[in-house]
């Protein structure tokens, strides 16, 4: 019901919904939605929801992997989606990055994620977590942790705690006036290692060190500074120093 109830007033919205799985949340927001969309990866599954919502012309459900789905063909007009799912760990990380990719496409995404992950998408430059899924789901979105709950909650009882994330797209580039694409591939390199300096990882990724140094001081950023120390904004003129 929380993660349902963080998703607002979707009575005029198409909610899309990951892995329902045997559709309790379904159920919720079948109620409460203009059109929902459920994207169930098991076939089995699958029908059984089919089955379920039978007499619910509102109720779409689609037998795929999520990470094949091109969301954006799920819109009716310019209505942005609403997105909602208990991500599966082993592919939280590539789900989330497949929401970014289409954040044209989503105007808000609630999902649930191992708390762990949600320490490192909500986690701010200079501290442990900070790391490149951080600074591109931040480049994106603005993001919320709503709550955490611990695995007795559920049943059966996982052995890790959930959060809650709220993501709300807005995406940054024309803020910080960068190109999307090269601007994702230079923080894939400054975090490519997170035991070597910014300065090295550039230079592993084939920066001069020259041009790389005078562009980092030139950018208020210390030569021995690692990648997870450097907030966006200085990220970014860094990469328009080395342009």
């Amino acid at each position: 019901m929380a993660i349902a109830d963080a998703l607002g007033d979707v009575s005029e919205s198409t909610v899309v919904e990951i892995g329902p799985g045997h559709g309790a949340i379904t159920e919720i927001l079948a109620r409460r939605a203009k059109r929902l969309i459920a994207i169930e990866l098991d076939r089995g599954l699958a029908q059984r929801l089919r089955a379920q919502f039978a007499d619910r012309p509102s109720v779409e459900v689609i037998e795929a992997d999520v990470l094949t789905v091109d969301l954006a063909t799920l819109q009716m007009g310019e209505e942005r989606l609403v997105v909602v799912g208990n991500l599966p760990y082993y592919i939280t990380s590539d789900i989330m990055l497949r929401l970014f990719e289409f954040h044209g496409a989503i105007s808000r995404a609630v999902v649930m994620v191992q708390r762990e992950v949600a320490d490192r998408v909500a986690a701010k430059p200079g501290t442990r977590d900070y790391g490149l899924l951080s600074a591109t789901a931040q480049l994106y979105a603005r993001v919320e942790r709503l709550l955490t709950l611990p695995p007795e909650a559920f049943r059966p009882s996982p052995e890790v705690h959930s959060t809650v994330l709220r993501l709300t797209m807005r995406p940054r580039f024309d803020e910080l006036r960068v190109e999307p694409a090269a601007f994702i591939r230079f923080l894939k390199a400054g975090f490519a290692q997170k035991r070597k300096t910014l300065a090295k990882n550039l230079r592993s990724a084939g920066f001069n060190a020259d041009r790389t140094a005078t562009a980092m001081e030139a950018a208020g950023i210390s030569p021995l500074a690692r990648a997870e120390e450097i907030e966006l904004e200085r990220m970014a003129r860094l990469w328009k120093n080395l342009k």
